[in-house]
């Protein structure tokens, strides 16, 4: 299937084959009739796109800040990197689809195969929504109308927190779309309607649907019209949906309102308050936030958990539904703001025509139906690469397949992978859009949505899993089963359950866990060092491991496991290697309970006894400062020192011939780590991590959970 892409790096919009995605639960699959280009969140997109790196850094300072603390603490090729890797990658555009459902996932309520349905899916060919994301299509009601739902609703739940009455006056300033959509949902509700824009079309519209207008083009006063269009009260309220980054807008509606007025800001303008312009009047201001309530809200969207009707009236999907009742009843007129249609197929023209400021409106995406069968759009794997140079999938080559696509795929694993001179040959992503793209960068055959398909294809003997923590043991069990070497992200597993079961499992092939830290070339000087002291060791590892939110997919227990599991596992891994010698002991302490702080296992001390005498503490802290060094390591031992500085600086305190040892960039061992997991495949090496510490470490990890669950 094809979709539109925004490239943010060089600006280019694109029409892009991507696999179709596998249903999920909860979830719908569409077959899209009609979608429509956003006129102020898309172009914005489009701008910031076609922007020089100055311009973007200049509309992003925050970012910037963040890229110069990471130059400070990690390095500057390193941040580079990261920097390069996050502008490289494609955003989907749209928001405003409308089309038929071909297939319905498990728990799905509401919804059939064959209806009509709107969503919030993208400009593609076939898109994979939530249910509660989702509305059926009244019968009487076209699919182009129905495209415009989501663009309405946040219109209107922009009208929702303004609480607008029967005969009150209202000012919309701004008649884009939305602009334009909300000044007929207040004239439907009884509202007397002033609009304000530069565009004469556009009020021509405005006064269509039953407003007066302000003509700013032509140097009318808006403030001075709204007083009049009051009676000299003051209006009730304004709703602005202008995309500017002037203050104007909202200093204008400030003047406007009556005592008590209300203000709500739908679209993008500057937030500079007057405290006069506010203070006299007692005025109200607020944002509004998308569609409505559950907006960005995972248990609502992802999980499909519904707020109950009688205390949350209206949700988005309910305010879906409120849409399409009002186009069904032709209380909202959709048609008269179409200035433009094009098939699908000429989507590139239609976002030209976005950028060259062409005068436009409603511009409307029609998809063909007959041109291709379901089945051809639902394809899960696709071809990226016309290399079928069968020498690279022979029987001593390593063939490699990729499950999972994100960040640290891209930025991190596959650069290290490219290096040891192997064959790419799948790569899967549950999305299809990351595996496109890093797939044709890094030069994979093909890529496809089904991940199970990796584990069948027997030329893959390869398989390297960067998913959600959540689903690696059931990867690494059926990869083993399959007859591959594997190499899994850490964590190995998420409890002690799967923990077994894997351990249960036997194979001649590698297993391997991401545990890069020890290949760092500053561990393995350490761990050279360490190799002449025969008495016990003493470690303190610092981690400054930054706050998460507390609704990222890591903290979730059942699918990130949490950050000791996910994470901390790394720095236990690490001091089982310099010490060489299996743990017998553990002990830890997180944080109590406080007002405020709503996670304390990411707070945590933790000390690990060896069984040659050895001790070693790990402070793993979510809460410091960014700009400090994220990881440090002390070794005392023998009335010596080492102190290693974020894998970059070590240095030593006493050591014969050793003082310090320093690198240009950070290395945490990641493309080691990778090369010898290739190398063992190659040469017929062992395990370059022994199991039993894979298994030893990842079962302690278990243990530090339970030792800080026992205290609390």
């Amino acid at each position: 299937m094809k979709q539109i892409l925004q490239d943010i790096s060089g600006g280019l919009t694109d029409l892009v084959e991507v696999p179709c995605i596998q249903v999920k639960s909860g979830c719908l699959l569409i077959r899209t009739s009609s979608s429509i280009i956003s006129m102020g969140t898309e172009k914005m997109l489009v701008d910031f796109g076609q922007a020089n790196l100055f311009e973007k850094a200049r509309q992003q300072p925050e970012k910037v800040k963040q890229v110069l603390d990471k130059i400070r603490t990690d390095g500057l090729q390193p941040t580079y990197n990261a920097v390069r890797t996050k502008l490289d990658q494609p955003i989907p555009l749209g928001y405003s689809n409308a089309g038929v459902v071909i297939a319905v996932g498990k728990d799905v309520r509401g919804f059939s195969v064959g209806d009509r349905v709107v969503s919030n899916g993208y400009h593609a060919e076939v898109v994979h929504v939530p249910q509660n994301l989702c509305s059926n299509i009244p019968d009487n009601v076209s699919d182009e109308s129905a495209a415009f739902t989501v663009l309405a609703a946040i219109g209107l739940q922009g009208i929702r927190l303004a609480q607008p009455s029967l005969g009150e006056s209202f000012v919309v300033t701004g008649l884009g779309l939305i602009g334009l959509l909300t000044v007929q949902l207040l004239v439907a509700q009884g509202c007397r309607v002033l609009g304000i824009d530069f565009d004469s079309n556009r009020l021509k519209l405005a006064k269509q649907f039953g407003a007066e207008v302000v003509d700013l083009s032509k140097g009318e006063d808006p403030i001075e019209v709204a007083m009049q269009f009051s009676k000299g009260r003051g209006v009730d309220g304004v709703l602005i949906s202008a995309t500017t980054k002037s203050n104007e807008p909202v200093h204008q509606a400030a003047q406007m309102c009556r005592k008590r007025g209300r203000i709500v800001l739908i679209g993008v303008t500057g937030l500079e308050l007057s405290r006069a312009d506010f203070y006299e009047k007692e005025l109200s201001f607020q944002v509004s936030c998308s569609y409505g309530p559950g907006r960005y809200d995972p248990s609502y969207e992802d999980k499909g958990q519904d707020y109950p009707f009688g205390l949350v009236r209206w949700t988005e999907q309910r305010n879906f539904e409120a849409i399409l009742d009002m186009i069904s009843r032709k209380s909202i007129d959709m048609a008269a703001m179409i200035s433009h249609r094009f098939s699908f197929d000429r989507a590139e023209e239609a976002y030209q025509l976005l950028s060259n400021g062409e005068p436009s409106l409603g511009i409307v995406l029609n998809y063909p139906t007959d041109n291709l069968s379901t089945d051809d759009l639902t394809k899960h794997t696709i071809q990226i690469s016309k290399n079928t140079n069968k020498s690279d999938t022979s029987v001593d080559s390593v063939v490699v397949g990729m499950i999972g696509a994100g960040n640290f795929t891209n930025q991190i694993l596959l650069p290290a992978i490219k290096n040891t001179e192997v064959h790419l040959k799948s790569i899967a992503s549950s999305g299809g859009i990351h595996g496109v793209h890093v797939g044709k960068r890094f030069g994979f055959k093909e890529t496809t949505t089904d991940s199970d398909a990796i584990i069948k294809d027997q030329q893959i003997n390869t398989v390297f899993i960067t998913t959600r923590h959540d689903s690696h043991a059931r990867y690494v069990a059926q990869a083993i089963h399959a007859g591959k070497h594997v190499f899994v992200e850490k964590p190995l597993c998420l409890n002690k359950i799967e923990l077994d079961e894997l351990q249960q499992l036997s194979s001649n092939n590698i297993l391997m866990v991401g545990f890069n830290r020890r290949f760092a070339p500053h561990s393995k000087k350490i761990k050279e060092l360490l190799s002449s002291v025969k008495e016990p060791k003493t470690m303190i590892m610092t981690v400054n491991a930054g706050m998460i939110s507390t609704d990222h997919w890591t903290q979730d227990p059942e699918v990130g496991g949490g950050r000791i599991i996910g994470e901390a596992c790394h720095f236990v891994d690490l001091l089982r290697f310099l010490v060489g010698h299996p743990i017998i002991d553990i002990k830890a302490s997180m944080v109590g309970v406080s007002p405020g702080v709503q996670i304390t296992d990411d707070k945590i001390s933790i000390t690990l006894s060896f069984s040659d005498g050895s001790i070693g503490t790990i402070h793993y802290f979510a809460n410091g400062h960014k700009s400090f060094p994220k990881e440090r390591l002390e070794v005392f031992t023998a009335g010596r020192i080492l102190a290693l500085d974020n894998f970059k600086v070590l240095t030593g305190y006493g050591w014969p011939r050793f003082k310090k040892m320093k690198l240009w960039n950070q290395d945490k061992g990641h493309h080691d780590a990778v090369k010898a997991f290739i190398d063992a495949i190659k040469h017929n090496k062992s395990n370059p991590i022994p199991l039993e510490e894979i298994f030893e470490v990842t079962r302690a990890c278990f243990d530090i959970i339970d030792a800080v669950k026992s205290k609390n």
